[in-house]
Parts: C-alpha cells; sequence; structure tokens
C-alpha cells in the first residue's frame, strides 16, 4: 500500500511549481526565469550550500509566487542557529530530501528515487526575506556583460558542439545534429537582459536539447506527438534555466512557448512525478555538458 505521506511530497511541490507556471502563462514568465530571487541557484544559509534538482524549481516557484528578492534559505532551525528569527506566521516552502531506509525496514523504496532504498520525506525551508536578525554574506563580484559573453562562449565551445547561424528561428536539428539559430544582431533585448544574453539563454536551451541525442543522453527523439515535444521543451528550458544559473546568464521568457504551458500544466495536473523526472533529466543534460567542458565525458 503506498505512503500518502510519500506521495504529498511529490504532489505538493509540483502544485506549487505549476501554481508558478500558471501564474506566468499570460507573459510566458515561467519560474525559472530568474524573477524574485534573481539567476543564482537558491543556497542554504546555514550550510552555504547550493540546492540541487527539484528544490530549485521549488524554491525559484516560491521566489516568484512571493516576491522574494534573496536567494537564501533555511530550515526554522537552521535559522535559529544563525541567530535569527522566522516572523511570526510565515509560512515555509517544501522542498524534497531522501531518506535512506534501515535494513530491515519493511517499506518499498520510493519510485523514482535516485537510488535503491531511498524514500521521499518533505521538509520545509523559509526564505530570508521571511527572517530578522540576519544580514547575507557580501554577494560575489559580478562579471560584466564582456565575460560572461566570453563564459558562455567557451562553455559551449568546450563541449564541440556544432552551431550555425543565418537560421530563420532557433532549432536543434536532430537529422544534422547540429544547432541552427539566427545570425547573433538579430536578437533583441528586454527591460531586464540584453540581445547578448538573450543569444546567450537561446543557444544554452539548444544545447540541452544537443545532449539528447541518441548518440549522448538519448531521450527518445522518435515520437513526433505534441506530448513528447512539450516534454522535451520542459527538460530544455529547466536545464537551461540551470546553466544560465551557473553562467550568470539572465534567462528570459520565450513567448515561442506559449504553445507548450497548457500541456505542461495537464501534464503536471495529471501525473505529480513528471516535473520530477523533467528535472532529473535536466540535472543529467547539464551535468552532461559541464562534464564535456571538464574534458570528463566521453
Amino acid at each position: 500500500m503506498s505512503d500518502p505521506i510519500r506521495f504529498d511530497v511529490y504532489r505538493t511541490i509540483t502544485d506549487s511549481i505549476a501554481a508558478a507556471i500558471a501564474a506566468g502563462a499570460g507573459t510566458f514568465v515561467m519560474p525559472w526565469h530568474g524573477a524574485g530571487a534573481g539567476i543564482t541557484r537558491p543556497e542554504n544559509a546555514h550550510t552555504r550550500m547550493a540546492y540541487h534538482g527539484i528544490n530549485i524549481l521549488a524554491l525559484w516557484a516560491q521566489a516568484y509566487l512571493s516576491d522574494y528578492p534573496s536567494g537564501y534559505w533555511a530550515s526554522y532551525k537552521q535559522w535559529q542557529l544563525l541567530g535569527a528569527q522566522v516572523r511570526k506566521g510565515e509560512h515555509g516552502a517544501t522542498i524534497v530530501f531522501y531518506k535512506k531506509l534501515d535494513r530491515d525496514d519493511d517499506d518499498t523504496e520510493a519510485e523514482g528515487a535516485p537510488s535503491p532504498r531511498l524514500i521521499a520525506r518533505a521538509s520545509r525551508v523559509f526564505n530570508a526575506a521571511q527572517v530578522d536578525g540576519w544580514h547575507p554574506p557580501r554577494p560575489p563580484a559580478v562579471a560584466n556583460p564582456a565575460e560572461t559573453q566570453a563564459s558562455v562562449a567557451a562553455f559551449v565551445g568546450a563541449t564541440r558542439a556544432q552551431v550555425v547561424h543565418g537560421a530563420s528561428g532557433a532549432r536543434y536539428d536532430v537529422v544534422r545534429d547540429l544547432i541552427a539559430l539566427p545570425a547573433p544582431e538579430q536578437f533583441i533585448g528586454t527591460p531586464t537582459s540584453t540581445p547578448s544574453e538573450a543569444y546567450q539563454a537561446t543557444l544554452l536551451h539548444e544545447l540541452v536539447h544537443w545532449t539528447g541525442a541518441s548518440h549522448r543522453l538519448d531521450r527518445g527523439f522518435g515520437d513526433p506527438s505534441m506530448a513528447a515535444r512539450a516534454r522535451e521543451e520542459l527538460v530544455a528550458e529547466i536545464g537551461a534555466a540551470f546553466l544560465c544559473a551557473d553562467l550568470g546568464v539572465t534567462n528570459e521568457p520565450r513567448p515561442d512557448h506559449a504553445a507548450y504551458v497548457a500541456h505542461w500544466l495537464e501534464m503536471l495536473a495529471n501525473d505529480a512525478r513528471a516535473l520530477f523526472a523533467a528535472s532529473r533529466l535536466a540535472t543529467q543534460a547539464a551535468t552532461y555538458l559541464h562534464d564535456l567542458t571538464a574534458g570528463h565525458a566521453d
């Protein structure tokens, strides 16, 4: 018999992210587009460790819905250890962690858990904007646009992905195994990003698609259905968001994704674990690319 608590972990987190997707649907702003807590990965204020996987999306979504300006989070007890106090009436964001089962525990392993004998459990964390008595550490120096552009170019170049310019739109060409993009000067800026950042974010998005080829991570591009395309597009969106956060690129909304939003919301409503699967594949893609740039991947 399934454990209702375990189910609630997946459903609660999925519903919070789905709410953020729905809230931004009219303007194509998704919870991973740098709203609220900016473009950095969320970080635990006590351990100073970055959150990973689905927890990144969960915290980005909560920051977006609550308009939190900070990327620092911690549990109630962790804030107390830091000498801070969560304000009365504040509600925490749900994140997931995996607990190892004892040898004699008869409980079945959680489906979708990262390794055998681990089960999903929920925890609650609070944003720095919800506490009193704590000041964040001095932020690192922000790279100038030229440095960011050079870093992205070096990152993409190290993957040895073939990128051609002059296309009418951005796409990964599965047959020719190349990324086709409009010329960089055709990209336009927004109030929060430059034309160069719009180009870089698009390039990183298509690079995540590139990882899904059969001779790389093999995400199965043979299914032409809209549902399959929407699933892959969600993986690419999340993966690109991770890469943008890592490389310091502002990740902007893409109006061409309007057709996918309804499919995303339907998918999340019908399957509480679909977003966990997409996040896992996006993490796998981002890790694969980082390994390539470090010379560790085959």
